[in-house]
């Protein structure tokens, strides 16, 4: 573990592989698999009957944000205080987009269980098809707390392997004239819509699925300060200083999870393949929901921004824009897949609430 650790830490500082979160979590697996290190300690008790679990330790107190779901609504809150919403507002049915790509969710889901994972298993290894730490984390944590570790770094692993896994998705599932599709430029959102749509995603997410509060609460409020415009520290704080503050401690309470005992077995394996199935899963039903929209638009829509409903922003629209631009160097997509990207992050957060409710 110890060697893997310095493995991971070379991907992120050589090869900048997720280098903000794959730095703290690798030395957080460092650190943990020190013997007689002391750092990450679980105690477990029979109290009343019932197995009571505590941690301690400076990185068993630091777990304790996870544990309770605080970390990953707090960097809900700075992403949410660092997106603009405005390319989704201009094309709402984007969302759908963004909804088609959360299927790898659930196939991956049906595909864990056929491997003989529990339902609780299953949902927290589907969760990262959605292609986001926080929510994979949060829902790991609840769930299947004791999956933590290769869940939370095949799901950040894989974000990272944006660029590298999209690409061949794309061009299997599309022509070169799907590709060379150039869109309509969207129309200027007004500030009141910017104002007003945090506020209605929040009710609207929370009245369907009320366990999906915790992320989209967070994440519209983040958006909400940011475009009111009247708390400029607010936005700076929760953007910048809370996000990457947050970001340090969840990585380090992650990877004290990735102890040898629970991260060196087969069943380790077969969740990092049936992550990067999800994700695969996830790309492939966002083009084929392009290219539908592609088809009852009259072709006004480029399949590729399909592929962006995943929830790794803004690095799947970016991979988008790169990938139709090969083909065409004056066709820029990038706007247009924003808006299902940041769809997904919606998408990937009420898929998230669902699981919660059914098997939480």
């Amino acid at each position: 573990m110890i060697a893997l650790s310095i493995v991971m830490l070379y991907l992120a500082v050589f090869r900048k592989f997720e280098p903000y979160l794959l730095i703290p979590i690798a030395f957080g697996m460092l650190l943990v698999n020190i013997p007689g290190s002391g750092m990450f300690v679980k105690t477990v008790e029979e109290i009343g009957g019932e197995s009571v679990v505590s941690y301690s330790g400076l990185l068993g107190y630091l777990y304790y944000g996870v544990k309770f779901g605080i970390y990953p609504c707090l960097i809900f809150l700075g992403i949410g205080a660092t997106t603009d919403f405005g390319p989704l507002i201009a094309r709402p049915k984007s969302m759908l987009l963004g909804a088609a790509a959360q299927i790898g969710i659930f196939i991956t889901f049906l595909g864990a269980i056929l491997f003989g994972f529990s339902a609780a298993e299953a949902a927290s290894i589907g969760i990262i098809g959605g292609a986001d730490g926080p929510t994979a984390i949060l829902l790991t944590s609840r769930l299947a707390p004791d999956l933590l570790g290769p869940i939370s770094l095949a799901a950040y692993s894989y974000m990272a392997l944006v660029p590298f896994i999209q690409p061949p998705i794309i061009k299997l599932l599309t022509t070169k004239k799907e590709r060379l599709i150039k869109m309509e430029q969207l129309r200027p959102v007004s500030r009141k819509e910017k104002i007003f749509f945090p506020i209605v995603v929040t009710l609207v997410c929370g009245l369907i699925v009320p366990s999906s509060v915790p992320l989209i609460g967070m994440l519209m409020l983040g958006n909400l300060i940011k475009e009111s415009g009247v708390v400029p520290n607010l936005v700076e704080t929760a953007g910048k200083s809370l996000l990457y503050i947050v970001t340090i401690l969840l990585g380090l309470s992650v990877g004290a999870t990735a102890t040898a005992e629970a991260f060196l077995s087969l069943e380790t394996l077969f969740i990092i393949a049936l992550g990067l199935f999800a994700f695969s899963v996830a790309t492939a039903s966002g083009v084929l929901g392009g290219k539908l929209m592609c088809l009852t638009s009259k072709g006004k829509v480029n399949p590729m921004i399909g592929a962006a409903g995943v929830s790794a922003v803004p690095m799947s629209a970016r991979v988008v824009q790169l990938v139709g631009q090969k083909d065409d160097p004056s066709n820029f997509l990038l706007m247009h897949a924003m808006g299902p990207n940041v769809a997904g992050v919606i998408g990937s957060a009420v898929a998230a609430g669902l699981l919660m409710t059914f098997f939480g």
